[in-house]
This record gives C-alpha cells, structure tokens and sequence, in this order.
C-alpha cells in the first residue's frame, strides 16, 4: 500500500505542477472536518516527527553510515568495482517534507554519496517509482547535486510485483555488472531486505509514516 500511496503523491505533485505551469486556479480543498478530543489526540499521536527531529534521527544512522564507508574504502582490495545502493524517496530526498521542485536532497545522504563518488565508488538508485517518470526523476537527484551512475525504476508489469522482490532483484543485477554492493541504504524494510549488500543501513520511516 506505501507504493501505491507513493505513486498517489507523485501524480497529485504533477497535476498541481500542471495547474501551476499553465496558470490554472488549483482545485479549493476541502474542510477538515471538526476533530473530537478524541479524535486529536490519535491524530497527534500517529503525526509524523517535525523536521528538525527527522533530520536529527537520519543524523544518527548516517553518522555511523560514513564511518563504514570510509573504512570499507580505505581497506578496497585492488580491482575491486564498490557500489552504493540508495533509496529515493525519504532516503535521497526530501519527499515527505518538501514541496518544492525539484525536490531537495537530504543534505548527510548526498555529502555520503558525493563522498564516496568521489573515492571511485558507483553510486546506485533503486526505487519503486514508476519509469515513466524516471527522467523527471534523474534530472532531480542530478539536479540537487547526486552522481548518478544508475537509475532502476519500476516498469509497468513491475508494478505488479513485491517492492522487496524488485529492489532485491536490481541489486541482483548490479553485482552481475560486477559490482560489489558495499551499503544499501533506505527507510523501508522493503528497501534493504533480500540481501545482496554488505551492510544495510535503515533510516526513520516512524512504522511507515514515512511513504
């Protein structure tokens, strides 16, 4: 349900961009209906963190992030072709919090992807976005400063299978390139299990709040 809610943002974005773009009025939302004690405090309570407090919990799983990577980097055999896998969506960038377009990068993903970039390590996006829309969403991670080396994205008949399944699968490939997979970073259980990395690292999703 988290990718179908996903894909749900990604076309309420674009069509309000349209409206935007072609300086249409954009459709009056509705009002909320007047909550109950009762009713506030679960909505309160199933609230996503503030952002501030999210930026302070990526801070937490990246720090130890960076300093596994640059060990693992120091200590590459010669010849070895290391790789990163990220995630896009609350891993590379700012979705849940930002409206803006492009989107904006979470600021410690890119300094460890540009990091590493730069030590000769391949940086990889695997996403459960549909491709459709994978150039919008490659001239955004290239937009906001990401190297991008590769771009997997869900094809139609994608759609229909696993979020795990097809990320597990890309990962897959990218060692078949000759790759080796020496982090896989993402929010989503969906996004690290499956295997084919050397380490995984999880960030916040607050029991899926975060798509």
């Amino acid at each position: 349900m988290a990718a179908f809610g996903r894909l749900s943002s990604i076309a309420t974005t674009a069509a309000l961009t349209a409206a935007l773009a072609a300086g249409t009025a954009l459709p009056a939302l509705a009002a909320a209906p007047t909550a109950t004690p009762a009713a506030t405090t679960a909505a309160a309570a199933a609230a996503k963190p503030d952002y501030a407090t999210w930026q302070a919990d990526i801070a937490v799983v990246l720090d130890e992030a960076d300093a596994y990577v640059a060990a693992r980097i120091a200590a590459a055999p010669a010849g070895e072709k290391p790789a990163i896998v990220l995630d896009i969506d609350n891993t590379s960038l700012e979705t849940d919090y930002s409206s803006a377009i492009p989107t904006p990068a979470i600021r410690r993903t890119l300094a460890l992807a540009n990091f590493a970039h730069a030590r000769g390590v391949k940086i990889f996006f695997v996403s459960a976005r549909p491709d459709l829309i994978q150039p919008i969403t490659e001239y955004n991670l290239k937009k906001v400063g990401y190297p991008v080396d590769g771009l997997y994205s869900r094809s139609f008949l994608d759609l229909f299978t696993e979020v795990s399944k097809f990320k597990t699968a890309q990962r897959v490939k990218i060692e078949k390139n000759g790759y080796t997979i020496i982090a896989n970073i993402g929010n989503n259980t969906t996004d690290l299990t499956g295997g084919h990395a050397e380490r995984t690292f999880k960030l916040p999703d607050y029991d899926g709040q975060l798509s």
